[in-house]
């Protein structure tokens, strides 16, 4: 029994060798799309509109919106992540090319292919939320207020958040077509992104409670208010435990549906 979990963890780690390798051959595509998209928001709206007079004023006084968006911005650069690492490659791999026969080959259960899949797009997720941290803090031409209140809670969001991304993009890389793909970042990417409080905290939608209770059911909104609670204490945010619960949830529910889903496309 030892000897084969030792086999199947070699073979595992080989799968994770494997997509490093080719994530280093193609790391500038990897920069590209890890960066651009946060570069571009924070460019805009915190140096640009503030040299312009259209400073957005969103939070409580002294409290600059630069401030507010650093967790959600940090959130949806792991989401993206996600979808781009695992979502966009697994679907072509499921398509016509069928490239995905050769990691179904390797010397472990199949569902630990989709295992790997997913735990790999965390890894990216991490990196990617890493890198923003650089751009909020040089780029804003108004004062970013981030203070950690707890580096323990910080870390446990973080790789919650991570693998609740790569879930995400487990389950749409399984369940969306290859010639669906704009469907899905125009039914899927954009409204969670517009509506996972990245740009606002949970607690201010409270005028529009059908808006407030709508928005639970996407997993950026307890990534968003997870960061909130570590970066940006002072801030408004969902209890620890109700954000901790819901992505624990969100990643195994995700998770689950993305590996059977994967079992029935690969298997079949």
């Amino acid at each position: 029994m030892n000897s084969v979990r030792f086999g199947y963890a070699k073979a595992f780690g080989g799968l994770m060798l494997r997509d490093f390798r080719v994530l280093r051959r193609g790391l500038a595509p990897f920069v590209t799309r890890t960066v651009m998209n946060p570069l571009l928001f924070v460019f805009i709206f915190t140096y640009v509109f503030p040299h312009i007079g259209q400073q957005i004023q969103a939070g409580p006084s002294g409290v600059s919106f630069a401030t507010i968006v650093v967790p959600g911005l940090v959130a949806v650069g792991m989401v993206f992540q996600g979808i781009s690492a695992v979502a966009l490659p697994l679907a072509m791999e499921l398509g016509a090319t069928r490239e995905i026969e050769d990691r179904v080959m390797a010397p472990l259960p199949v569902s630990l292919v989709a295992v790997e899949k997913l735990v790999f797009g965390a890894l990216q997720g991490v990196l990617a939320g890493a890198a923003v941290f650089p751009l909020v803090v040089l780029i804003p031409a108004v004062p970013v207020q981030i203070h950690v209140a707890s580096w323990p809670l910080l870390i446990v969001v973080i790789l919650l958040a991570s693998l609740t991304s790569g879930a995400l993009g487990l389950a749409l890389g399984t369940l969306v077509r290859p010639q669906h793909i704009g469907l899905m970042f125009a039914l899927v990417v954009v409204p969670i992104t517009f509506l996972g409080c990245v740009y606002y905290p949970w607690a201010t939608l409270r005028p529009l409670p059908w808006l407030q209770y709508l928005v639970l059911v996407n997993p950026l909104v307890y990534m968003s208010e997870g960061l909130r609670a570590a970066l940006t204490p002072d801030l408004p945010h969902m209890p620890v435990f109700l954000m901790l619960t819901a992505l624990t949830l969100a990643t195994f529910a995700m998770g689950t549906v993305g590996v059977r889903m994967f079992l029935r496309r690969t298997i079949a």
